[in-house]
């Protein structure tokens, strides 16, 4: 027995922006309701003694310890820069006061 109307595939259609042909409107029904009828038989797995998740695998921290150690050097840094001043990268100015 069919648990989805064709006025039931019209509104999903609706809110979904979708435009169903009538050509193709019963092997939607067909397809909608197969879904449907899947999602029951999901519902019906006990889940009692399952505690809920937000993740199904174990989070853990990727970051690496911030530590302090030697970087480039300022001078090697700035060899290459187009414009420098005071030890600084200059770039053209882009916004007007």
């Amino acid at each position: 027995m069919a648990k989805v109307t064709e006025k039931d595939l019209d509104m999903v259609a609706l809110l979904s922006r979708l435009e169903i042909p009538e050509t193709d409107k019963a092997r939607s029904l067909e397809q909608l309701d197969a879904f449907l009828q899947y999602v029951d038989n999901l519902s019906a797995i006990p889940t009692d003694d399952v505690e809920p998740l937000a993740h199904v695998l174990p989070i853990h921290n990727v970051f690496r310890e911030d530590v302090v150690r030697p970087s480039l050097d300022r001078d090697l840094a700035l060899s290459n820069a187009p414009l420098q001043e005071d030890g600084y990268f200059k770039v053209p100015k882009i916004l007007e006061d």
